[in-house]
């Protein structure tokens, strides 16, 4: 089984910044991408960002470009998530998840979900 922790969600104001973390632990498996999904309530899970592993090829919804950025640690088998110049708007709870294969930006594609952390941005 693999295991995927997401952590450092929680409360800012508009226009603030938070780093979420997602760590993948027990069986080692091959990994083509990792990304990060958020779901608030009533709404359907979206994707927000994406990276390859061995390449570092990112990929952005364009609702989060230039605000967010992804990052890996290869090592640590940790994906990271920047989220500056926070808006109400992203407030959700925010999965991170693993793919074998393309597609990048499809939901279905990801095998392996972490539990979520929420994020929630104040007006």
């Amino acid at each position: 089984q693999v295991q995927l922790v997401e952590s450092g969600g929680g409360l800012v104001q508009a226009g603030g910044s938070l780093r979420l973390s997602c760590a993948t632990s027990g069986r080692t498996f091959s990994k083509y991408a990792m990304g990060w999904f958020r779901q608030a309530p009533v709404k359907e899970r979206e994707f927000v960002a994406a990276i390859t592993w061995v390449n570092g090829n990112t990929y952005y919804a364009d609702s989060v470009k230039g605000r967010f950025t992804i990052s890996r640690d290869n090592a640590k088998n940790t994906v990271y998530l920047q989220m500056n110049s926070l808006k109400p708007e992203d407030t959700a709870v925010y999965y991170c998840a693993v793919t074998r294969a393309p597609p990048i930006r499809t939901m279905s594609t990801y095998d392996k979900w972490g539990q979520g952390t929420q994020v929630t941005v104040s007006s």
